[in-house]
């Protein structure tokens, strides 16, 4: 045997010598290591220990945490390994709730798929958790927490820590007492968390959860004195379609729009009209900061669990927010708006609902600084996932229906709003929005400026007039925080910064179906794509919102387009 290999469970297997570990190995050799805590995405733990391969002298080694070397021999599959596996799922097991049949992860919960696939049919541990150890916390309009399924793999703390750099969880107590928990146990809305729920897309179980909000969705639409209407973010189209029988690479906005008017919404619009109206905003008051070089950098405001972030954790980057609101609040309120205006429903009650790959959404729904004479200019706000449960609670076929259109009068957007789903979408249609040229030619030299891409941090220079504009675009809070330090620092310096809190924006959010790192290039690649074929690339070039303007907003664009933020 060469000694550029290692033999795994008898078969020679290629080191190609840049692998982190054994786990890479075995899995490009075609094998599924079962695992609860490694994720390529954070540090390695190797606390769950299901991931053990045996060598050729029996000694047991994580293989999370092993290097691998020419020669190595290792077993990945023995009856005492199969063994030893059942025995930790079978110790998990004993204290977690195991009402598996109502837990929101049915079906897509690790720890159940796992159990199933050892054949662990019997626990023989008495659950020793205590009532006051079990109780779950709804405090948070984001997530629920319910330590009744903490299997103890510290998936949500290295996310929370190492890749969103919010700190809001850790460890806490030891021995049999150990828990997830925020510092002192105080209620998560208490805590430092920005609701961004990138811990719910880490957690194996059931044990941080999405906040469901379908039963309110449902007891609008049933109401029959209730006029409900919804806006769809640009992120659901692309990553509805695998969960519901369509490829993913499909833009499912059509059949999506579809779905909503069978479920019983009345009118169904697409928050890339709001977009529009944002890049507008957005792209005037960098103008005139650039110009007057007041509070430079501009950060980007789309992101709310960005905004929580900087008035928890750097409030005195505060003055650099921009004051407009996201594309979803600025739409809820011309939409309501224009419903009130018009009296579109004489007698009803009005109820608009945001469909969003964000679970902080949830969160900025609820803002009082985004409610009108104290009503919430978004009454609710559900998920992809949520709306992917909803269309099957309602029966529908969502691969065999026929497309339609979003409702008049809202029903024109530009490329430029589409692409705000993704990182540097929003950098994008800014600068092509303060471009002089609308030549295609210029719209996709853009696309090379260095905005795009799933890098964590990336940077351009662009030309405005005779001024050079230097650009940062961020996405994933950790990245966000070394951003900012450097720029506390002096070390840089930029004039429009654009942050989205999940890495690769929008398009991974928490509320979205799970997705890898390829899913996540095939996402954005899906938006950039239907950007590709829009008529429409500016924002400007968007007849509907000059229309917007005079009719809707009518002088009244601060009121009811823009917001200014506190220190929390």
């Amino acid at each position: 045997m060469s000694q550029d290999y290692m033999i795994i469970d008898g078969m020679p297997v290629a080191l190609e010598g840049n692998e982190r570990n054994l786990i890479e190995v075995i899995r490009k050799s075609g094998i599924e290591m079962p695992t609860f805590c490694y994720h390529s995405d954070l540090s390695i733990y190797g606390a769950c220990r299901m991931c053990m391969v045996e060598d050729e002298r029996g000694r047991l080694m994580a293989s999370c945490s092993t290097l691998p070397y020419p020669g190595m021999n290792i077993r990945t599959n023995s009856e005492r390994l199969r063994k030893y596996r059942r025995n930790i799922l079978e110790l998990l097991l004993a204290e977690h709730c195991r009402d598996c049949t109502t837990c929101s992860n049915n079906g897509t919960c690790h720890l159940q798929s796992l159990a199933i696939k050892f054949n662990v049919q019997t626990v023989r541990f008495a659950n020793t958790k205590t009532e006051e150890e079990l109780k779950v916390d709804d405090s948070s309009p984001c997530i629920i927490k319910d330590p009744s399924k903490c299997i103890l793999c510290g998936d949500c703390v290295r996310e929370c820590n190492e890749i969103q750099a919010v700190g809001a969880i850790d460890f806490a107590f030891r021995g049999s007492k150990c828990t997830i928990a925020t510092s002192f146990n105080k209620p998560l809305i208490e805590s430092p968390c920005v609701g961004c729920g990138q811990c719910a897309v880490a957690c194996p179980t059931g044990a941080i959860v999405v906040r469901d909000n379908r039963k309110k969705v449902w007891e609008m639409l049933d109401d029959p004195n209730a006029y409900v209407t919804c806006e769809i973010a640009p992120a659901v189209r692309v990553a509805i379609g695998r969960a519901l029988g369509v490829s993913e690479q499909e833009n499912s906005m059509g059949k999506i729009v579809a779905a909503l008017h069978r479920m019983g919404f009345d009118e169904v619009y697409d928050t890339c009209t709001g977009a529009d109206i944002t890049v507008i905003e957005e792209a005037n008051e960098f103008v005139d900061r650039l110009t007057k070089g007041e509070n430079l950098p501009l950060f980007t405001s789309c992101c709310p669990a960005w905004v929580q972030f900087l008035e928890k954790k750097y409030p005195e980057f505060l003055p650099n927010l921009s004051s407009c609101k996201s594309p979803m609040s600025m739409f809820a309120s011309v939409i309501k708006t224009y419903q009130k205006e018009n009296d579109v429903a004489p007698g009803k009650k009005y109820y608009h609902v945001g469909i969003m790959p964000c679970t902080a959404k949830k969160f900025e729904a609820q803002r009082d600084e985004l409610k009108t004479d104290g009503v919430p200019d978004t009454d609710i706000v559900i998920t992809t996932q949520e709306l992917i449960k909803m269309i099957r609670e309602s029966g529908i076929l969502f691969d065999q229906l026929l497309s339609e259109s979003v409702d008049m009068p809202f029903g024109e957007m530009s490329g430029a709003a589409v692409i705000f789903g993704v990182t540097g979408g929003v950098t994008e249609a800014v600068l092509r929005k303060i471009s002089s040229d609308n030549s295609r030619t210029t719209m996709n030299a853009l696309a090379y400026v260095g905005v795009r891409g799933m890098e964590g941090v990336k940077e351009a220079t662009v030309m405005h007039g005779d001024r050079e504009v230097k650009i940062a675009v961020c996405s994933g809070l950790a990245n966000a925080e070394k951003l900012l330090n450097k720029i506390k620092s002096g070390e840089a310096h930029y004039d429009l910064v654009e942050v989205m809190a999940c890495p690769g924006g929008c398009i991974s959010g928490a509320g979205q179906p799970y997705l890898s790192r390829v899913d996540r290039f095939e996402r954005g690649k899906a938006l950039y794509e239907t950007d590709r074929t829009m008529a429409i690339k500016r924002s400007q070039d968007n007849p509907l919102i000059k229309k917007i303007y005079e009719n809707v907003l009518d002088g009244r664009e601060h009121e009811m387009l823009h917001v200014h933020y506190g220190k929390k």
